[in-house]
């Protein structure tokens, strides 16, 4: 009863990339990655509260270059998912359903993604002081 040359399902390699499919898949990345960087800000809350030799620990290992490369994808992540969040609001209220702007908007998501991340490290880093 079972056809071997049938496929399953389809899958990756079968559909041509397209900037739709890849938001979807990187919003949900981002929404995983949002995740984990919640219990990074409860894990720092803590040390805080707790004071002393934990606060350093931890304000050590989040100036780590490993932990600044952490709070960079948490923000990038962060703004990213904002960003295609208020997109997808648009369109629960109907605006943007058609292909121009449906890729208009994911290129402007983006572009505003790297740009106000940038603004972000730049302000953070003491950038204009």
């Amino acid at each position: 009863m079972t056809h071997p040359k049938r496929p399953l399902s389809p899958h990756l390699q079968v559909y041509r990339w397209q900037i739709t499919m890849l938001m979807s898949i990187l919003h949900r990345a981002t929404g995983i990655a949002l995740v984990a960087g919640a219990f990074g800000l409860a894990w720092w809350l803590l040390a805080v509260a707790a004071g002393g030799d934990a606060y350093a620990s931890a304000a050590a290992c989040l100036a780590s270059p490993l932990g600044k490369l952490a709070l960079f994808g948490f923000s990038l992540a962060l703004v990213y998912h904002l960003l295609n969040g208020i997109r997808h609001m648009l369109w629960d209220s109907g605006w943007g359903f058609e292909l121009p702007e449906v890729y208009r908007s994911g290129y402007a998501v983006f572009g505003l993604t790297v740009v106000l991340t940038a603004l972000i490290w730049f302000f953070a880093m003491g950038g204009a002081a």
